[in-house]
């Protein structure tokens, strides 16, 4: 995959998925901006990149806020002239019953999880040349849900919709938008999940980071010109089992 010199902009990079997204893309020869709220973090996973031959620039934003989103856009665009790639990465869940859950932290989940693609794609579209693309991460969450997780799953449905509204409105500018929505993606101790966690799944096992960065390098691949608007699940298959108590 010829991403040489090509600039992927990843929010959420400090850790777990988006910190994979970073270093695979890095190891493919792209030019990686890491954004994060996570600064110290952050800035060990960009010079883990440079010290293994890559080119990382990391910036800490917080992705709520329109100020620090157009100042990340525009200090990429300073250090690296161009844009072709935005993964947005960054979300949060809050489990909690319904009934407890505060219109505040409501707002948070949906500022970090919704509005933040809309702040980012917003900011960086005037500047993705034609072939750009944007990748937002959904979850299955956006079909399917566990107990107390309303304000997760309000979030990860409207990434769903909006990916597709976002695909017809930046098609004619040459801009493809798809979204990835995994399932169980472990990313703490992969060697202490049980051989049940692993079994449930028709796939035979729990995912992996790099399961989700080699989702996001598929459809940012530039021969991949014909696909846009689509949610690709990423779950081992859950989403197609039927499970019947015995």
């Amino acid at each position: 995959m010829d991403l040489v010199n090509q600039t992927v902009i990843i929010t959420g990079a400090a850790n777990g998925i988006g910190a994979t997204l970073a270093k695979t893309y890095a190891n493919e020869g792209a030019v990686v901006i890491l954004a994060d709220i996570d600064q110290m973090t952050g800035e060990v996973i960009a010079q883990e990149i440079e010290e293994n031959g890559g080119t990382a620039f990391f910036y800490r934003l917080d992705v709520q806020d329109e100020h620090d989103v157009n100042l990340l856009i525009e200090k990429a665009l300073e250090h690296t002239g161009k844009i072709n790639i935005i993964i947005n990465n960054a979300g949060i869940i809050i489990r909690k019953p319904l009934l407890e859950l505060t219109l505040e932290e409501w707002d948070r989940v949906n500022h970090t999880n919704l509005r933040s693609i809309f702040l980012t794609t917003k900011a960086a579209a005037p500047h993705l040349k034609n072939g750009g693309r944007i990748v937002n991460l959904a979850s299955t969450r956006a079909f399917m849900s566990e107990p107390d997780t309303e304000s997760y799953a309000a979030t990860k449905g409207g990434i769903f919709a909006l990916t597709h509204a976002l695909a017809v409105s930046l098609g004619p500018k040459g801009i493809l938008v798809n979204a990835i929505a995994p399932g169980w993606i472990e990313t703490g101790n992969y060697h202490e999940l049980s051989p049940e966690d692993h079994s449930q799944h028709p796939s035979g096992r729990v995912g992996k980071p790099e399961d989700v960065a080699r989702a996001a390098l598929f459809l940012t691949n530039p021969e991949n010109d014909f696909l846009t608007g689509e949610t690709l699940v990423l779950d081992g298959g859950m989403t197609r089992k039927m499970i019947y108590e015995e």
